[in-house]
């Protein structure tokens, strides 16, 4: 994947540059350390959307479900990396987000992943179903890259 399509793919980019501190005894990025990536770039977009606001507010928003990471190269110190978030599909209570690394020294993605996001109300200590000014929110800033809506019908916030 060449820079363009990288960035057609992620509505939501920011630039990382590598840390000497996640290298492992191998010379190239710790494994964790692509899933701290995938953190900030996420935590990033949620800012974003507002969904840290709201969950300041109203009690109300995202737990990790599950996350998953494909390495496609590695990773040596130096680099400056592109990381990208897209929220890819949007159920009644969860919604899935893709994640990416672009390495600018290799000009190729170097990794890729999703997670699975359950929406929570800390109040009630119970999953939520996703309110409809975050997904109002998610359309708007996604022109270019809307994700599949499942069952949302019968979602009502």
């Amino acid at each position: 994947m060449i820079l363009t399509e990288f960035k057609a793919h992620y509505p939501y980019t920011m630039k990382q540059d590598l840390v000497w501190g996640d290298m492992d005894a191998f010379q190239h990025l710790n494994n964790v350390a692509y899933f701290r990536l995938f953190e900030s770039v996420r935590i990033a977009y949620f800012n974003e959307l507002g969904i840290l606001e709201t969950m300041g507010l109203k009690n109300l928003g995202p737990i990790l479900h599950s996350t998953d990471c494909r390495y496609r190269i590695p990773l040596t110190y130096p680099d400056t990396l592109l990381l990208g978030a897209c929220i890819s599909r949007i159920e009644r209570d969860r919604y899935t987000i893709e994640h990416g690394i672009y390495s600018y020294k290799h000009k190729k993605l170097a990794a890729s992943g999703s997670g699975l996001i359950v929406c929570y109300d800390y109040s009630k200590q119970e999953k939520s179903r996703v309110p409809n000014s975050l997904i109002q929110s998610i359309l708007s800033f996604q022109k270019n890259c809307k994700p599949r809506l499942i069952d949302l019908e019968n979602c009502r916030n």
